[in-house]
């Protein structure tokens, strides 16, 4: 069973998401180094992820918390990677309108983000925190939690996703596949992923199913992806010039 060293480890956890964000804006000012106006884009979905994970945690759990002891303190700590994502799309969408940019910025996010999210979830397992269910007894992939009971290492496996997902989309971009959607497919991917990762991580349940509050907002990823996915297609389509026929 693997064992942490560090539970609760405020440090580590704040020292991956400090790296998670390095890791984005290193790339973003490499990527877009000619271009000043791009770091407004970046800005933008910046703010928008760390509005969205607080916004997505309070409408996911707040129903669910609502007039128990320490409500208020759930809802300064927790958040979600799922509202940064919406939200953070938003704020890129509004920071390239600001900046005036019209090209496609998505591939590049999708080039990324996956890296960062993985690396936040490193947070995660020396944190202790976004754990799966319990494992009575433990196994060799069991985690230990907070409370020193094993748990399914939910954040291990979002990881692992992640990096695969994002070497795939890597992979997709330097081949000049999906262009223009490559953001879209991860947010399709992940809302999916995440769907089906909901019914055994240790997250708050309405009452009498095995419904969880995230499994809303991972649908609402998987539909902002496929929105903007048809989206685009309509509008490349709608750009691409029509074939004149010259023969009589």
């Amino acid at each position: 069973m693997i064992e942490h060293a560090f539970h609760l480890s405020s440090a580590g956890y704040t020292i991956c998401l400090l790296a998670g964000l390095v890791l984005t804006a290193w790339y973003w000012s490499r990527r877009f180094k000619s271009d000043p106006r791009m770091m407004a884009v970046y800005a933008g979905g910046l703010l928008g992820a760390l509005l969205g994970a607080k916004v997505g945690y309070v409408l996911a759990e707040a129903p669910i918390w609502w007039g128990q002891e320490h409500f208020l303190d759930r809802m300064l700590v927790g958040k979600t990677v799922l509202g940064s994502l919406l939200l953070g799309y938003a704020g890129v969408e509004l920071g390239k309108k600001v900046a005036g940019v019209t090209q496609s910025t998505g591939d590049s996010f999708a080039c990324v983000t996956p890296f960062g999210m993985a690396i936040g979830r490193i947070g995660c397992l020396l944190h202790g925190c976004c754990l799966g269910y319990a494992v009575e007894g433990g196994r060799w992939w069991t985690v230990t939690g907070p409370d020193g009971q094993p748990h399914y290492p939910a954040p291990l496996a979002e990881l692992i996703f992640n990096v695969v997902l994002g070497c795939v989309l890597v992979a997709l971009a330097r081949r000049g596949k999906l262009r223009g959607n490559l953001f879209h497919l991860y947010l399709i991917a992940y809302g999916l992923f995440r769907f089906g990762h909901e019914f055994v991580r240790d997250t708050p349940r309405y009452p009498g199913t095995l419904i969880s509050p995230y499994m809303g907002l991972a649908l609402l990823c998987v539909a902002l992806g496929v929105w903007r996915w048809r989206k685009r297609n309509y509008r490349t389509t709608a750009e691409t010039p029509t074939p004149t026929n010259t023969t009589n």
